[in-house]
């Protein structure tokens, strides 16, 4: 029963009426009782303000706490494994991707740039780029280049490449007019970051004459897949494909670390595609 039920509800009823001398007495204790009553009213209140609501800092201090809605598994802050690795991995280069490239066909004289991806021993050892480089006639060659030292070591090989794979190759380096460097500073132009990956390959044909392929809405997450940046199954550097050479450049964006990819039509440095990874 609360205290408005007690004070205007069946015990005033009961006291109804004129009040005689048989019940003077009677009408004492109800006066005494009331005076109790409302002592008691008096203690009620003030254990309703004891329950009112912490104030704003209290209530801030809690959200701060461990069990509050600002634990860190809820931050915003959090990176995810991809992130983290670039975050560990990018400091640590002192030699940039031009750098590099200029080193493999300093390693490999008569060469063009076919592909270049930044990687590091056993994730987490010294960072280093894999530049590979092929010529005319589709001789291919892999370059490994210190990317704290910029030292070149021995050319490798392509050995698992038939006569096919060279002369495909050598089909897409020759109607290859924009070089690796031109597509980087391309990308570079549209996103400021730094260049970890850099690919040329051979767009289908339906890709490579959509319309949309190139328009704004390309770029969105929606229309964008995770894998939009990477060669189509079954391709490798430009390999079974039938359309325009164009190149993959990946950025990554230092402070959230994500990874944006542009593919870039490699006879005109259009930028046909946009893709930002978030993982």
């Amino acid at each position: 029963m609360t205290r408005s039920e007690r004070i205007g509800g069946s015990n005033r009823n009961k006291w109804s009426g004129p009040a005689g001398p048989r019940t003077l007495g009677m009408v004492c204790a109800v006066a005494t009782a009331g005076a109790l009553l409302a002592g008691c009213g008096g203690e009620s209140g003030t254990q309703e303000e004891r329950a009112v609501p912490a104030s704003p800092a209290a209530s801030a201090a809690r959200a701060a706490s461990p069990s509050g809605s600002a634990s860190p598994s809820g931050s915003f802050g959090a990176l995810t494994e991809d992130q983290a690795q670039r975050k560990a991995l990018i400091p640590k280069i002192k030699i940039s991707y031009d750098k590099a490239l200029n080193a493999a066909l300093k390693a490999v004289p008569g060469t063009k740039v076919v592909s270049l991806d930044l990687d590091d021993d056993d994730n987490g050892g010294d960072p280093f780029w894999e530049v590979r480089v092929a010529k005319a006639d589709g001789t291919a060659s892999t370059v490994r280049v210190d990317a704290v030292s910029g030292k070149a070591g021995q050319p490798q090989a392509d050995t698992d490449d038939d006569a096919d794979d060279k002369s495909e190759l050598a089909a897409l380096l020759k109607t290859t007019t924009v070089t690796a460097q031109q597509a980087a500073q391309t990308a570079l132009a549209k996103q400021q970051g730094t260049v970890t990956a850099i690919e040329l390959d051979q767009a289908d044909d339906e890709a490579s004459a959509s319309p949309s392929s190139a328009s704004p809405s390309s770029a969105s997450p929606s229309s964008a897949s995770p894998t939009s940046a990477s060669p189509s199954p079954g391709t490798e550097n430009g390999r079974n494909g039938n359309g325009k050479p164009e190149w993959s450049v990946d950025v990554v964006t230092s402070g959230d670390w994500n990874k944006t990819t542009f593919d870039i039509d490699a006879t005109n440095k259009k930028i046909l595609r946009e893709h930002i990874d978030t993982d």
